[in-house]
């Protein structure tokens, strides 16, 4: 079977390689590996979307962010969520627009000469972040590069719109009845999201490229820390880090992804602490753990011990 690409030559002068995309993240405090700086170099040369998969809190929303400033382009963002379906994805007739165009047929004598064209076209249609996306057509963002398009938590849809986005992903098209076919001149970047509460299914996985974003190791979230919250002293940033891998390995409900290490040493350092106490882990471990029982399955003796475990690893 032929592989058709939309080749982009822009991509080869900005985000020529795996290295140009590391060192693009970088500078917007994005710390990407090696690997996935590789999917998201194959994703942009292919015209494939990219599915990302990991815990909540891996940074999987905040790349397709950073993608987007890195191409100086426009971000699209559609957020799943149970019920999504066309009319909140794609898009939807303007009934009130619609029924005033009939009230002013009727008053000018044209009513009865009217047609579904004359209250079903594109001025009546109200377009969601997919046909925006498709729509697009590379007028976007610096040199007409086209936008990205971050399909958010698509485990969080149901599958019949799982299974409408095929047509969308296969040949970058939506189909309105009442219009036709409209077909993007050139395609959005797509990054799709998933924290993995279902499977998505093999037929939205055959369409993509993929990549699996694990929790980082010690010195790579140190490495985060330090970039994404500016002035937190190193010994209070590696305290942090070390403590938040020790709640990785305990039993709890849900354990920190990367996204709480940075809102917990920005809040600690807000209260001004140079270093990471009992006291202040007790007072504190709202920020980083969101379950009750897990905060009091943590604070105090467990806190304690935690602690004194990392202190000596370090």
């Amino acid at each position: 079977m032929a592989i058709r690409h939309w080749y982009d030559p822009s991509v080869s002068q900005t985000l020529d390689s795996a290295a140009a995309i590391t060192a693009a993240f970088r500078s917007r405090d994005y710390i990407a590996d090696r690997s996935l700086a590789t999917s998201v170099f194959l994703s942009l040369r292919l015209d494939k979307p990219l599915l990302l998969e990991g815990e909540a809190g891996v940074g999987k929303t905040e790349l397709a962010k950073v993608l987007a400033a890195s191409l100086g382009t426009r971000l699209i963002r559609l957020q799943c969520y149970e019920g999504l379906d066309v009319n909140n994805a794609v898009y939807e007739w303007n009934y009130p627009r619609q029924m005033l165009e009939i009230r002013l047929m009727e008053a000018r004598g044209a009513a009865d000469h009217a047609t579904a064209h004359d209250i079903f076209g594109p001025d009546f249609l109200i377009k969601r972040p997919l046909l925006q996306a498709l729509e697009a057509n590379g007028t976007d963002g610096a040199e007409g590069e086209p936008p990205v398009l971050l399909i958010d938590e698509i485990d969080r849809a149901d599958e019949e719109f799982e299974a409408y986005l095929l047509e969308i992903l296969s040949d970058y098209q939506v189909t309105v009845p009442e219009i036709g076919t409209i077909r993007a001149v050139r395609p959005p970047r797509v990054i799709l999201t998933s924290n993995r509460t279902r499977e998505v299914h093999d037929a939205l996985k055959r369409r993509c490229l993929y990549h699996w974003i694990d929790y980082p190791t010690a010195d790579k979230e140190f490495e985060i820390v330090l970039a994404r919250v500016p002035g937190a002293p190193e010994n209070l940033a590696r305290a942090v880090v070390a403590f938040v891998h020790r709640l990785r390995e305990a039993d709890l409900t849900k354990v920190p992804g990367i996204a709480e290490t940075l809102d917990w040493a920005a809040a600690l350092l807000a209260l001004g602490a140079k270093e990471l106490t009992p006291e202040m882990v007790d007072e504190t471990l709202g920020v980083v753990l969101k379950y009750e029982e897990d905060v009091r399955g943590v604070r105090g003796t467990n806190a304690r011990r935690y602690l004194a475990e990392t202190s000596a690893q370090r």
